[in-house]
């Protein structure tokens, strides 16, 4: 560990290391005792504890051969389904049952995420790996599992049988049993997130909107961006059955009122490991901060982050670094102010820039040694 970078034991806090997996065999246990409670009303409240009360429960309704016909046409024809579309559009009375459920069990998804309401079903059902469709296609029975976790150095994860019998089943390679997974819309639930860290913070002052033409630019200069021309990460933090990363990014600097400002970006195209995309994003308006500095900090959700209290830890850090008259980097402040006790997945670090400058061009190598992008100064014209 480098003394010179303080981000390093912002890290320890943040992202847990990778652990080696151990195949081992897929393994019948017992049923846990109280697993009659339905997905809608789960003992835990956290995603991954949704996300598994609502895996036993439909593995249950497997038991109903028309239903499951159902479900095994919906997954083989798509790479993932609503969960909640697929159970109310169901003509087996096992899926019309399990509707109800699954609406609550949305309903429970955005809240431990701290999306509100108005975030819509979350819920999707897909298989575990594509290996797995000729088997199911077949007749196999499934399994039914929730998305594994993959921060918490386990080797294994639990899926269910129809009747709900569960088994220990191997997170480093698929199995010879077909697996659903129940997991959420990674994708949506970050567009929604951070309209949710957007309006948080702006609501404290952290996010003021960018100045107007009046107000230093004149109708016809536009604003200065960075915008990232290319990029590429050699580890997106997600194993082989998480499918692609849900990666975002936190902008960090001083606002035109010298109080430390967060912008959101969200990098939907950004998903695979070991990929170049050239995407001709802005990462940075220029026009909404003080100097000529600011920092990115990448991250990857996954799972049970929960945006609203996300926000608010920021907030409170930052609310308390005053403008010196000079620039200075928020990175580790941000970083800092991320407990990990809030996650049972946690969102990973991924990497991070700092000084990123309005002049900067070419390749930025990032501070972990993770990622690299490539950056130019874009002026973009007021029409």
């Amino acid at each position: 560990m480098s003394t010179s970078t303080p981000l390093r034991t912002a890290l320890i806090g943040v992202a847990l290391a990778a652990t080696a997996l151990v195949p081992l065999q897929g393994t019948a246990l017992a049923a846990p005792s109280g697993t009659e409670t339905a997905a809608a009303t789960t003992a835990s409240s956290s995603v991954s504890g949704i996300e598994d009360a609502t895996a036993l429960t439909l593995a249950r309704s497997l038991a109903d051969p028309d239903w499951n016909r159902e479900v095994r046409r919906a997954t083989l024809a798509a790479d993932s389904v609503g969960l909640g579309a697929l159970a109310g559009d169901a003509t087996a009375p096992a899926g019309r049952k399990l509707a109800a459920r699954i609406t609550a069990a949305d309903r429970g998804v955005a809240a431990a995420k701290g999306l509100g309401s108005g975030a819509g079903p979350l819920l999707r059902l897909g298989l575990a790996d594509a290996s797995m469709k000729d088997r199911l296609a077949s007749g196999t029975a499934p399994l039914v599992a929730a998305a594994p976790s993959d921060d918490d150095g386990a080797s294994t994860f639990t899926a269910y049988d129809s009747r709900g019998a569960a088994h220990e089943l191997p997170l480093d390679s698929p199995t010879d049993r077909p697996v659903y997974l129940v997991d959420i819309d990674g994708a949506k639930a970050v567009a929604e997130g951070l309209e949710v860290i957007d309006k948080t913070l702006a609501a404290k002052g952290l996010r003021p909107t960018a100045p107007s033409a009046g107000a230093g630019l004149s109708a016809a200069s536009g604003i200065d961006t960075t915008r990232i021309d290319s990029v590429r990460l050699s580890d997106v933090e997600e194993p082989f059955f998480k499918g692609d990363a849900e990666i975002f990014t936190l902008v960090t600097g001083f606002g035109k009122d010298g109080k430390p400002r967060v912008d959101t970006v969200e990098m939907p195209y950004l998903n695979k490991e070991d990929t170049t995309y050239y995407p001709g994003q802005v990462l940075v308006n220029w026009s909404s901060y003080k100097y000529d500095m600011a920092d990115a900090v990448m991250m990857e959700d996954d799972g049970d982050t929960n945006y609203q209290a996300l926000a608010k830890a920021i907030a409170a850090v930052l609310l308390t670094i005053t403008d010196q008259g000079a620039y200075i980097p928020l990175v580790d402040a941000l970083l800092d102010a991320v407990p990990t006790s809030w996650w049972t997945d946690d969102p990973d670090y991924v990497e991070s820039w700092y000084t990123l400058a309005r002049s900067s061009s070419g390749q930025r190598n990032g501070a972990a040694g993770n990622g690299w992008m490539t950056v130019s100064p874009y002026h973009v014209p007021e029409l």
